[in-house]
């Protein structure tokens, strides 16, 4: 049911975690490993781009962004995915994706389908704002559990019939966070089906498709090229924050077919954030560069390869496809991590934090999710330390 006011929805994760620890002392020098917050040094040019355009904040900047920036876009994807998209019509920036995932179900969701109100669904655990921007415009989250009997990947093929009518749209991340799993184009391609069948959309989070180990994730983009599938059904969502550890930038973007680029569009001229003009001449940058992605893909990398070094035998250890996360097992979650604070001073995140009762069981009850984004050694000692507390 529609929450009457904002303050009913569930606590958000980190105001949780902040209860629960309280005003007990950490036991030892603080490592933060709760927020994927990236702290890899972005690319230093990027200070001198906005420099050089600062003058730019003495306008309006363009709801729709400039020209370059939308051809910067246009261009990432065909290099990255080999897909033609339009700068013109298939695509548009968002200030950060939060605002792109939330306003999509406020500009292409129906009060109504086939007779009641819509579903949407979300795998779960999940990013919190796919719940607010359904329950925003008064359809019902539909969780669709990801565990590890389904590789950590939302089952929707399981789903009956009478769920995917009712559906308008199925929120996907690939690669998953919190668990690190990554869609192949099988999946991609049965999700893909399944939308068609059943005439909803399909808004894919790829914010973490540039972080990963050795063979880049399918992208849904590619998959629907390869399946034929109708452009308008897709809308796939990127962003720089991880990609070049830039999230205070804000820069992001969706692209989809002309017909839902132009509702979205038409959205954002009401509704909209835009992106400062200084700010986005440093993206039109930054998408275009290649170079310091790499060099960002190979620090994760070495911290997979420490990850799987101190934490490899642990019983239910999955090493991560990509992303910067790890999803640990644990047998009790909060007590696990109040021990980990006041024994050795490393924070983390209860994985039922991130996710919801649903089908009769919270899905990230049994794990914590552990943020590898410090510096590699503070990594380590945070890694060596979650082992020593939690699995000696």
């Amino acid at each position: 049911m529609f929450p009457e006011r904002f303050s009913d929805l569930p606590a958000y994760a980190f105001p949780r975690l902040r209860t629960l620890l309280g005003d007990l002392a950490p036991g030892g020098p603080e490592i933060q490993m709760t927020i994927g917050d990236p702290e890899h040094p972005f690319p230093a040019w990027v200070t001198d781009e906005i420099s050089k355009h600062a003058s730019g904040f003495n306008s309006y900047p363009p709801n729709d962004g400039t020209p370059e920036l939308r051809a910067a876009y246009a261009g990432w994807l065909k290099t990255r995915y080999g897909v033609e998209k339009d700068p013109e019509t298939e695509v548009m920036p968002v200030n950060g994706t939060r605002e792109g995932l939330y306003n999509a179900c406020m500009a292409l969701v129906p009060e109504v389908k086939n007779g009641a109100a819509p579903l949407i669904l979300a795998p779960n655990p999940f990013y919190q704002v796919y719940m607010v921007a359904a329950l925003s415009v008064r359809a019902e989250p539909y969780f669709v559990n990801a565990t590890a009997a389904s590789g950590h990947l939302p089952d929707f093929a399981s789903l009956p019939a009478e769920v995917l009518d009712r559906t308008a749209a199925a929120y996907i991340c690939s690669p998953a966070n919190p668990q690190g799993a990554v869609a192949d184009k099988a999946y991609w391609a049965a999700l893909l089906a399944l939308a068609e069948q059943h005439d909803f959309k399909v808004f894919a989070d790829e914010c973490y498709s540039e972080i990963y180990r050795d063979t880049p994730p399918t992208g849904i983009l590619e998959a629907a090229r390869d399946a034929g599938t109708d452009p308008e059904r897709i809308v796939a969502f990127h962003s720089l924050s991880k990609r070049s550890n830039l999230p205070g930038l804000r820069s992001g973007f969706v692209t989809s077919g002309p017909e839902t680029i132009r509702r979205a569009k038409q959205l954002r001229a009401y509704a909209g954030s835009p992106l400062p003009l200084p700010l986005q001449r440093a993206a039109e940058r930054v998408w275009a560069d290649e170079a310091h992605v790499e060099e960002n893909r190979a620090l994760y990398h070495a911290k997979y390869t420490l990850a799987d070094e101190v934490l490899g035998d642990v019983p239910g250890y999955m090493s991560p496809e990509a992303g910067f996360f790890l999803w640990l097992p644990v047998e009790d979650a909060e007590a696990a991590t109040v021990k980990l604070w006041t024994e050795t001073g490393v924070k983390v995140l209860p994985g039922s934090y991130l996710a919801q009762d649903a089908h009769g069981v919270n899905p990230g009850a049994g794990y914590i999710r552990v943020a590898m984004v410090a510096p590699l050694d503070k990594t380590e000692a945070g890694l060596r330390a979650i082992r020593a507390c939690l699995y000696a």
